[in-house]
C-alpha cells in the first residue's frame, strides 16, 4: 500500500450541527490521520474557484451559496490509499444509496448537505489541499 493525502471539508450542514469531532472519529478510526485542519469560513470567491470545475452546470450557484452559509473545516488527511480510503468512510454522495456506518448514512441530511467533500483522484487532492494550505501548515 501507498501512503497517499487526500483532503476533505467537513460541510456547513455538519459544522451547524457540532459534528466535526464525531466525523473525525470516524476518519482516524478507518486509519487515517487529520495531519493538518482549520476552521474556516470560506468566501464566495473561494468557493467560486474550488468550484470552478461546476461553474456551467445548474447546481453550482446554489453549491456556492450552501458551502459559504456557514463555517467549515477544511483538512488533509494522510494514510494508506488515503483517496480511495477517505472516499469509502465518507459514502455515495446520495446518502439514501450510502452503505451502513458511512458519515453521509449516518450525517447527511440530503443530497446536497452531505456532511463532506473528499477528493476523487490524487491530482485533484494536490490540487484542493494547495488552495487551503501551504506546505508549512501541513505537519505530517
Amino acid at each position: 500500500m501507498t501512503t497517499q493525502r487526500t483532503f476533505s471539508i467537513i460541510k456547513p450542514d455538519a459544522t451547524r450541527r457540532n459534528l466535526t469531532g464525531a466525523i473525525n472519529a470516524k476518519i482516524e478510526t478507518s486509519g487515517l490521520r487529520i495531519i493538518a485542519q482549520k476552521r474556516i469560513q470560506m468566501t464566495k470567491a473561494q468557493a467560486q474557484e474550488f468550484y470552478a470545475v461546476h461553474a456551467e452546470r445548474p447546481f453550482y450557484n446554489d453549491l456556492v451559496s450552501f458551502m459559504t452559509s456557514g463555517p467549515v473545516v477544511v483538512q488533509v488527511l494522510e494514510g494508506d490509499d488515503a483517496v480511495a480510503a477517505y472516499r469509502s468512510v465518507m459514502g455515495a454522495t446520495n446518502p439514501a444509496e450510502a452503505e451502513a456506518g458511512t458519515i453521509r448514512k449516518e450525517f447527511a441530511e440530503n443530497i446536497e448537505a452531505n456532511s463532506v467533500h473528499g477528493s476523487d483522484s490524487d491530482e485533484n487532492a494536490a490540487i484542493e489541499i494547495a488552495h487551503f494550505f501551504s506546505a508549512e501548515e501541513i505537519i505530517g
